[in-house]
């Protein structure tokens, strides 16, 4: 067997924490090297056999160090990355990539020159219920889709100090749930026409709080949605065609089985209880409902894919394609809401 994969992490807040230390752990082939982080006293008691650093430095030029993870705010993601790159190291940065394109493109212009991998943590492609949205498309029971609505909502009223909610660059609703959403979409659509976008800080004070984006393609429409004012969500998932509708409440249990400790692949990871819905008429023309049982959703394949493009086996999961059209579309719908009229892509 090969030696473990030995991965750096910079930044231990919400994202380091909660997701990447503990997947990066629990991934086959891979092993949690370093730790960079201000509250070095605290980790140093909590991990035993890891290096807690105070400096970014230190783990970039580390020569043992094969891949860094950027989990910092994200106005260091693009920083940070092309500087680990330039060291030699293979790079995997929380979404968003960047602030926009142009960084993006720098980075994986570093990336290129240094032959090494750049990727995203788009983690939500494996969530259980986008999994089984896949499965279900691909059986082409709900024919011709026409309409893809994906609410991602929450009941926050009051806006906390925390650098996602400050009206910062990288800030807010668009560049944390935004990500997720949209590659969500692309996965399933592809590039569409054209995206009209609305965001809005609807608590006052503080980022973007709320958006509500139409991604326009021939005969279809998917829409996503965030809002931080919403007591009663609306479906995670509610996907209309020809064939008939399947709906989802609920998020994905994976976050929160990560929040309360449960350690990835431990008993009933990623295995979502709240099934969706398919609704059809049958030949008598009465509508019938069926539940749809959830694939089990599992992140740490998003890790697994990384480790096994580092040697040489395939590509990671979201590509430099990928990432670059994800970061063209953000900046796209920025650009809608500031002007007020659809962008045509």
């Amino acid at each position: 067997m090969p030696a473990d994969l030995q991965i750096a992490l910079i930044g231990y807040g919400l994202a380091g924490r909660v997701f990447h230390a503990p997947l990066i752990q629990h991934t086959p082939g891979l092993a949690l090297h370093s730790v960079v982080s201000s509250r070095r006293d605290e980790l140093r008691r909590q991990f035993t056999d890891v290096r807690i650093c105070a400096d970014a430095r230190e783990v970039i030029e580390d020569p043992a160090v094969d891949a860094v993870v950027v989990a910092t705010p994200n106005d260091q993601h693009a920083p940070l990355a092309i500087a680990a790159l330039r060291a030699g190291k293979h790079v995997l940065v929380d979404k968003p990539f960047a602030l926009d394109l142009r960084q993006a493109e720098e980075i994986l212009q570093a990336a290129q020159a240094n032959a090494r991998l750049a990727t995203v943590f788009q983690n939500r492609r494996f969530d259980a219920d986008f999994l089984t949205l896949q499965a279900l498309l691909q059986t082409g029971e709900l024919g011709v889709i026409a309409e893809c609505h994906s609410h991602f909502d929450r009941f926050r009223p009051q806006v906390r100090d925390r650098w996602r909610e400050h009206d910062a660059p990288g800030s807010g609703l668009w560049y944390d749930l935004g990500p997720h959403l949209l590659d969500q979409m692309l996965v399933l659509f592809g590039w569409p026409q054209a995206i009209s976008a609305d965001l809005d800080c609807l608590r006052g004070g503080g980022g973007i709080d709320y958006f509500h984006a139409v991604l326009h393609y021939p005969r279809m429409r998917a829409i996503v949605h965030a809002g931080s004012l919403v007591a009663a969500s609306s479906p995670r998932f509610a996907v209309h065609g020809t064939g008939g509708s399947w709906s989802k409440q609920g998020l994905d249990v994976q976050e929160s089985q990560l929040a309360a400790g449960k350690a990835p692949g431990a008993p009933g990871w990623g295995l979502d209880p709240h099934h969706g819905t398919r609704s059809w008429l049958d030949a008598d023309g009465q509508v019938r409902h069926t539940s749809v049982d959830n694939l089990p959703g599992d992140y740490r394949r998003l890790y697994a894919r990384f480790g096994a493009a580092i040697r040489g086996d395939g590509e990671p999961d979201v590509t430099a394609d990928q990432a670059l059209q994800l970061m063209r579309l953000l900046d796209a719908g920025r650009a809608s809401a500031q002007e007020g009229r659809r962008i045509a892509l």
